[in-house]
């Protein structure tokens, strides 16, 4: 056993030999297993990595997210809290799978971290980077108060909504709605904080407009129809004639079972786009929904009345 663990041991050294100190006192070394491409990652991005953690002495991981169907969104500085990842993730690029050796102090320390880690380990990370997102601007902005805000003009602010209207994006193709509306609740939240020129409110409105579009349809994943619809409104105020609102009010509207508003909402939206295949499917849907509602009345007023007629003529015997 003795002798499996010093090989296992040496083995580990070669490879460390054999990789890139990106730390300066040979604390976190690197071997790049598959090149990346772009910038590097960004201090205080958020970054999308697929890792796992081994020990010198186990095969199998001992911290890992590979088996998650859809790794989350982690920020540096806040989310990661392995210096030695931090570090490593700084030097890497997107696409990039990475090998990384840290010992204790870039890692879990002198006492490690019972019972998975024991005191002073030195830890191998495979890390491959899918993305990452500069939201340091956006966050610092975000972080001020109202009153510092406002100072900046609204160039800025229009930049910082539609950076967080992107990570709510990013966030949404990743399905994760719920993440994805509070950023883009946040990008609304800082349009309407501020009153802008009239010779510049179009430019608001045009980034509110897709806004409030993302905000519906993330509710209509989420399955509160009822809010859906609200945004979908709010997005109407500005232009009535939007198809896409028009389609997602109608959608919700459906879900609601108000099949009469949701009728008057997707032939308004039609009309915008007769060809639109998704809003034909919608309309042959509410086709269907409704007769099996209308079905469904006549039998019950069917029960009703036969009830009623049994009722009578129990009551004049």
């Amino acid at each position: 056993m003795s002798l499996a663990g010093a090989d296992y041991q040496s083995q580990y050294q070669r490879i460390s030999q054999k990789m890139l100190d990106i730390s300066g006192d040979r604390g976190v070394l690197k071997d790049v297993i598959r090149e990346g491409a772009g910038d590097l990652v960004t201090p205080d991005a958020s970054v999308l990595v697929k890792y796992s953690g081994y020990l010198e002495h186990m095969d199998k991981p001992f911290d890992s997210n590979c088996f998650r169907k859809t790794p989350r969104l982690m920020k540096l500085g806040e989310d990661i809290t392995l210096w030695g990842m931090e570090l490593g993730l700084l030097s890497m690029r997107k696409g990039e799978l990475a090998r990384f050796l840290f010992k204790p102090t870039y890692a879990y320390g002198a006492l490690g971290c019972p019972p998975l880690i024991p005191p002073n380990a030195t830890v191998l990370f495979e890390i491959e980077l899918l993305d990452f997102l500069d939201s340091a601007e956006s966050d610092k902005f975000c972080a001020l108060s109202a009153e510092q805000q406002d100072q900046f003009p609204l160039q800025k602010v229009l930049k910082v909504a539609t950076t967080e209207k992107e990570l709510g994006n990013y966030l949404f193709r990743q399905k994760r709605f719920y993440d994805a509306k509070v950023r883009y609740k946040r990008a609304l939240l800082l349009l309407r904080r501020r009153l802008a020129p009239p010779e510049e409110q179009r430019l608001v409105e045009a980034t509110e407009l897709l806004i409030l579009l993302n905000l519906a349809l993330a509710y209509l994943k989420l399955h509160r129809p009822a809010t859906a619809l609200h945004y979908g409104e709010q997005a109407l105020v500005i232009d009535q004639k939007n198809a896409k609102a028009l389609f997602r009010c109608g959608q919700a509207c459906v879900l609601l079972t108000n099949y009469e508003q949701a009728r008057d909402f997707l032939v308004r939206a039609q009309k915008e786009q007769p060809f639109n295949h998704d809003i034909n499917n919608e309309l042959k849907k509410l086709s269907s929904y409704y007769k099996d509602y209308m079905d469904r009345e006549k039998e019950m007023c069917h029960r009703m009345f036969a009830s009623g007629e049994n009722g009578s003529t129990v009551g004049e015997h």
